[in-house]
C-alpha cells in the first residue's frame, strides 16, 4: 500500500510512513541524517553533505540603526512651552528605548532576513544628531518622538536608507506623528522637498510595518552587485532583450563572471573521466531515486552525467567566490559537451540555496535574484503563456524542489522536453499553494506583480515543471500590460516588498493584485 495520493508507485512509502519520516527522506536518508546532525553536519536539499558539498554564501546581515530623536522641554510661565508629545523627560526618553529595543528584538526575529541592530542611538538637539550621522549603518529608523527640523534632516541621507516611525495609539504620542507630512517632506510648502525620505518610508504604529520594509532592503542589499557565473557569456531574450546585461551591469551592478564553453568543455571531460567522481554521481543518483514520490522515465546515465555536472557548476562559482550561475545555449550546447542536459543540475543547486537559472536572461534574472533575497526561498523562472479565465500557465524545464525552503516537493524525472534527451524535473507544485508571480519589462524601468495560487499540475506537452496559476488580481490588466518575456515565481505573497525594494531602485511597479501602482 501506498501513501495516500501517491501515483508513483514508489518503494519507499510503507517505510516512510512505518518509520514516520518527513517527507522528502527516505528511512536510509533519515538514518545518515541523525549521524550527520550528531556530528554536526546536515545535509544539503539532493542528500550531499553540507560540508562535503560547500554551501553559498550566506546573505549579508542587514546593518540596522535605530535613534530616538527627542526633547526635555522647560516649563515658562504665560507661554507655550512644550510641543505635542509624550517623551517629555529623560525617564520618558529611557522607558522609550527600552520599549524600542523589545520591539525591534522581535521584528529582527520575525524578519526572515539577517539583521544587526545595534544598540537605540538617544538624539536630543543638533550637535548629538550630528554625531549620530557619522555611525556606520544600511538603515536608520527614526524614532521620531520629538526634536526640531535640522536634527531630522541631519540625520537623512539620499545614499543611505532612511525610516521613520511614530507612534499614535496607544502612545506615547510622538511629536512628528502631527507635522511630518508638512514641515518635514514638504518643507511648507505643496512640493515634497526632502530627499533620502518619502511617504512610504514611514510606519506608524505596528512594528511589524518596519519589519516588511527591513526584508525589503535586505533583499535590496543583496543583490545589487550579486556575482553570477554565466556559462557561455550574459545574454537577454528577444530584441528587446540584447541590452539586459548591459542594465543588469550598470543598474544592478552585476559582476557577470563569463565562463566560455571552450574552457567548459575539457573540465567538464575531466570530470566524467574520473573514476571517483562517477561513483559519487552514482552513489547521489542512488539517494534521489529512492527518495519519497520521486519516479524516472529517461535514462540512468543522463543521470549520473547530471551529478558530474552539478559538481562542476558548484566549483565554478566557489572558485569566481559566486552564489549564482546561469547557463546559456542551454538548450543546445551545453548538452553536446555534457552528454546531459543542464535542467537537473540547475534544480539540484537552487534546492541547495544557490541561485541557478538557464538561458542567461538577464531581463528576467535580477527578478529572480531579488525575489529569493527577500523570500529567502527558491524561484522559479519559467515561460508563461496567455492569461485566460483567470488563469495562466507557467512552464519550464528545471524548477526547485524545495520551493518552501524546507520540503522536497514530488517529482518526475523525464527527458528535457524539446530536445526529448537528457533529465529535467516535473516538479508537482504545491495545489492551493499562495505564490508571488513578477513579470519584468524588457527595459527595467516597470514591472508587473500579482498575486496567485497554484490551481494544478497538468502534464501537457511543453515544459516539463508545469502548473495552472489562478490570478487573484486583474487578470485583463495583466493581459494587456504584458512586457518582457520569462516571468518568476515563488511562494508565499512577497509583492509588497518587492515594490518597495523595486522604488529604491527607481524601478516602477504595479501590483495586479491591490491595483496600486509604484513610481519609481
Amino acid at each position: 500500500m501506498h501513501a495516500k495520493g501517491c501515483s508513483d508507485g514508489c518503494s519507499c512509502c510503507d517505510l516512510r510512513l512505518s518509520h514516520n519520516l518527513p517527507p522528502g527522506l527516505t528511512r536510509r536518508q533519515f538514518v545518515v541524517r541523525l549521524g550527520a546532525t550528531a556530528a554536526g553536519v546536515g545535509l544539503a536539499g539532493t542528500g550531499v553533505l553540507a560540508a562535503e558539498a560547500g554551501g553559498p554564501p550566506a546573505r549579508r546581515a542587514l546593518r540596522v540603526q535605530p535613534v530616538l530623536v527627542y526633547s526635555t522641554p522647560v516649563r515658562r510661565e504665560g507661554t507655550s512651552w512644550r510641543s505635542w508629545g509624550g517623551i517629555q523627560t529623560e525617564a520618558d526618553a529611557d522607558a522609550e528605548v527600552a520599549r524600542i529595543g523589545k520591539e525591534l528584538e522581535s521584528v529582527r526575529a520575525s524578519a526572515g532576513v539577517p539583521l544587526d541592530i545595534r544598540p537605540v542611538a538617544k538624539v536630543k538637539g543638533d550637535a548629538a544628531a550630528a554625531e549620530a550621522a557619522k555611525e556606520p549603518c544600511d538603515v536608520r529608523i527614526l524614532y521620531a518622538a520629538g526634536g526640531g527640523l535640522k536634527t531630522l534632516e541631519s540625520l537623512i541621507a539620499p545614499d543611505r536608507d532612511t525610516l521613520m516611525f511614530l507612534r499614535h495609539d496607544p502612545g506615547p504620542a510622538y511629536l512628528w506623528y502631527e507635522i511630518v507630512h508638512p514641515r518635514l517632506l514638504r518643507k511648507t510648502v505643496d512640493e515634497y522637498g526632502q530627499p533620502g525620505l518619502d511617504v512610504h518610508d514611514i510606519a506608524i504604529d505596528d512594528p511589524k510595518e518596519l519589519a516588511w520594509r527591513l526584508r525589503a532592503l535586505s533583499g535590496l542589499r543583496n543583490t545589487i552587485g550579486t556575482k553570477m557565473v554565466a556559462i557561455g557569456g550574459a545574454g537577454g531574450w528577444g530584441a528587446g532583450g540584447r541590452q539586459a546585461p548591459v542594465i543588469a551591469k550598470e543598474k544592478w551592478k552585476f559582476d557577470i563572471v563569463d565562463v566560455p564553453y571552450a574552457s567548459l568543455a575539457p573540465r567538464l571531460q575531466a570530470a566524467m573521466d574520473d573514476p571517483v567522481r562517477r561513483r559519487k554521481a552514482a552513489a547521489e543518483a542512488e539517494r534521489l531515486l529512492g527518495g519519497w514520490r520521486v519516479s524516472m522515465k529517461t535514462g540512468r546515465e543522463f543521470l549520473d552525467r547530471a551529478y558530474v555536472l552539478t559538481d562542476v557548476f558548484r566549483e565554478l562559482m566557489r572558485e569566481a567566490g559566486a552564489g549564482a550561475i546561469t547557463v546559456n545555449a542551454c538548450m543546445g550546447t551545453i548538452m553536446g559537451i555534457s552528454k546531459t542536459t543542464a535542467c537537473m543540475p540547475l534544480s539540484f543547486l537552487n534546492d541547495e540555496g544557490w541561485l541557478a537559472f538557464c538561458e542567461s536572461d538577464f531581463v528576467v534574472i535580477p527578478s529572480g535574484v531579488l525575489l529569493h533575497n527577500i523570500s529567502g526561498l527558491p524561484v522559479f523562472l519559467n515561460d508563461p503563456t496567455t492569461p485566460h479565465g483567470g488563469i495562466v500557465t507557467l512552464a519550464h524545464c528545471t524548477a526547485p524542489r524545495k520551493m518552501d525552503g524546507s520540503r522536497l516537493e514530488p517529482v518526475k524525472i523525464l527527458t528535457h522536453f524539446e530536445s526529448d534527451y537528457g533529465v529535467a524535473p516535473k516538479v508537482e507544485f504545491r495545489v492551493g499553494q499562495t505564490c508571488t508571480n513578477l513579470v519584468p519589462d524588457f527595459a527595467c524601468k516597470e514591472w508587473l506583480g500579482f498575486k496567485g495560487e497554484i490551481a494544478g499540475n497538468p502534464f501537457l506537452d511543453i515544459c516539463r515543471s508545469q502548473c495552472d496559476v489562478r490570478i487573484l488580481g486583474d487578470d485583463v490588466a495583466l493581459l494587456e500590460r504584458m512586457k518582457g518575456f520569462h516571468w518568476m515565481m515563488s511562494y508565499g505573497n512577497h509583492l509588497r516588498e518587492v515594490g518597495y525594494a523595486l522604488r529604491k531602485l527607481g524601478v516602477g511597479f504595479q501590483d495586479l493584485s491591490r491595483g496600486t501602482r509604484v513610481e519609481g
